[in-house]
């Protein structure tokens, strides 16, 4: 489609040519007229016509050479502009392909070190003893990196690791335990049993833990409870009520009633002795060992009345006990 102002610009020549050429013809006429004598009016106007058509043809050729000037510009511009788009369009177009391109690139340049990333990762999740955390890992290097040779190597070096570090822990403990079952703390040795199985609930050794110690405990019981009767036999009372004060500590209330006839004739027979020992021991005048055995059937037995009549004398054995190491010395 033809462009308006281009047909106007064009156009523009022919008319100021043509009002030239009337122009001139008016001059002519009118110096015609002038020069027999018919006025200079025509004449006047004819030069008028000729200054305005000289004046303003150049302007309006320059205008037109203007306006022709601005529409190439505008159509350079345009053709440029369209130029330009599309060669952004395939700049564009090329630069999501090599960002497709790159991101491949980017995933075969860097899996090795990515793999490395994931070898440190592993090392020290071992070395912090996390070891579901490493196993984890493990796992990904197979499934995300195909690894799967190197992947079973780990798991294989995470499990020996656990398994070292668990036995040794786990043993640990139990020579931790024996130090306490052998020394009667059968409630510490529960204990460390208890916190062992917190942290390794699926280990079958320290499953066991609990019961192995109260088969100790038991069975050191029943030792107890046959080393008592022994010493019945044998009529020991010192070593019985020994025996009797460990085995306190095992026995059930039921257990404890149905020995209360023994242990209250080993009290009563241990009495009388520590009576005829104090006894004797006066009557020797062995002072510090009236003394000695004295403050025993105070303590054993308070409320015993050999032990009322035995505190009543403890000062005056003191007094015999002072005079006789003066007397000794001198």
């Amino acid at each position: 489609m033809e462009n308006p102002k281009k047909h106007q610009t064009a156009s523009a020549s022919p008319v100021y040519f043509l009002a030239l050429v009337v122009a001139l013809v008016i001059v002519g006429v009118g110096f015609y007229f002038a020069m027999h004598d018919r006025g200079v009016a025509l004449l006047a106007a004819g030069g008028a016509s000729l200054v305005a058509v000289l004046v303003t043809w150049p302007l309006a050729a320059s205008l037109a050479s203007a306006r022709r000037a601005t529409e190439r510009e505008r159509g350079e511009i345009s053709s440029t502009l369209t130029e330009r788009l599309q060669q952004i369009g395939t700049l564009l177009t090329m630069i999501s392909e090599q960002q497709l391109l790159s991101d491949r690139a980017k995933s075969v340049a860097f899996r090795e070190k990515d793999r490395e990333a994931l070898r440190r990762a592993i090392r020290e999740e071992m070395g912090a003893k996390d070891w579901d955390a490493a196993l984890v890992l493990a796992n990904e290097m197979s499934t995300q990196f195909g690894y799967t040779q190197e992947a079973a190597v780990l798991k294989a070096e995470i499990n020996n690791n656990r398994t070292e570090v668990v036995r040794k822990q786990v043993n640990d403990s139990m020579s931790l335990i024996d130090q306490h079952t052998r020394a009667e703390r059968w409630s510490q040795a529960l204990r460390e049993a208890e916190q062992l199985l917190q942290i390794y609930p699926n280990d079958e050794q320290v499953k066991h833990l609990p019961q192995e110690i109260e088969n100790r405990r038991q069975a050191h019981k029943r030792q107890l409870a046959e080393s008592f009767r022994e010493a019945v036999n044998r009529n020991d009372v010192d070593g019985s009520i020994e025996i009797l004060k460990r085995l306190d500590n095992y026995l059930t209330p039921v257990e404890a009633e149905s020995m209360q006839e023994t242990v209250r004739k080993l009290f009563k027979e241990r009495l009388n002795n520590l009576k005829n020992q104090f006894s004797a021991a006066v009557h020797e005048e062995h002072w510090h060992d009236a003394i000695r055995i004295g403050e025993t059937i105070s303590r054993d037995f308070p409320n015993s009345r050999i032990a009322l009549e035995v505190r009543d004398m403890l000062d005056t054995l003191r007094q015999r006990a002072s005079r006789q190491a003066e007397v000794a010395k001198a």
